[in-house]
């Protein structure tokens, strides 16, 4: 008797089948009670332990370029910092019953029809994003399925103490998983037009004085609009 199993098995005999079955009717129930339109918002995600520090600011600067290339658009900044939000679940590991977490409450704001692209914004660690970044890139399993992120804007934000402290590689990484959810994922635009925004915190009198970097976070904000405003054109 074949007694392999599938992952499919696996899910179904774990607590995270019921998990996936609640955050699809989630999704589902966002964008039926949205109202009807043509998208007019981007979404800003912080992913920084360190509520309202550089990354923040280095996102906050990327979407006031997206408000000033798109007049009338909607702009929200979403700090992680201090919510619960554990990978596991999205591996497979249950969460401890009766355990809570506050990623559910973000599904219903990330699908929403009218949300027309997404920033990530990480800090640097070890030359890769923050375990909040990757815990929430995981857990953005629930969009997989019925690919209710498919077809937003995508950027990414790296902010590191260095120069080059490997803020572009990861950019690049973020990138992998939001083109796995296939979103439109852009850089920033010219004139520095590489793979999105590059910050360097530990510049003298901080990141404010990051000329070079804060001009490729505008960039990202321009590029993130102006590509939104191409696909939802009237």
């Amino acid at each position: 008797m074949d007694t392999t199993w599938t992952r499919r098995d696996f899910l179904s005999a774990t607590a995270l089948a019921a998990g996936a079955s609640a955050g699809s009717a989630a999704v589902a129930s966002a964008a039926q009670s949205s109202p009807a339109g043509k998208p007019k918002k981007i979404v800003g995600i912080c992913c920084s332990p360190r509520k309202g520090k550089t990354t923040a600011a280095a996102l906050r600067t990327c979407l006031e370029a997206v408000r000033a290339e798109l007049p009338g658009a909607e702009t929200e900044l979403i700090e992680l910092a201090g919510m619960k939000i554990p990978g596991g679940p999205a591996a497979g590991v249950p969460l401890e019953a009766g355990e809570k977490d506050d990623f559910p409450a973000l599904i219903p704001r990330l699908a929403d029809p009218k949300v027309a692209g997404i920033v990530i914004a990480t800090p640097v660690y070890f030359g890769n994003m923050s375990y909040l970044c990757k815990a929430f890139l995981d857990r953005c399993m629930v969009f997989f399925k019925d690919r209710s992120l498919a077809n937003k804007v995508a950027g990414v934000i790296a902010v590191g103490g260095a120069r080059n402290g490997g803020q572009e590689l990861t950019v690049r990484s973020v990138q992998v998983a939001l083109m796995s959810q296939q979103m439109i994922v852009v850089g920033d635009a010219p004139p520095s037009g590489h793979w999105g925004g590059t910050v360097w915190s530990g510049i003298e009198g901080g990141v404010e004085k990051d000329d070079f970097g804060l001009a490729t976070a505008r960039n990202l904000g321009r590029r993130v609009a102006g590509v939104a405003k191409l696909l939802y054109a009237d």
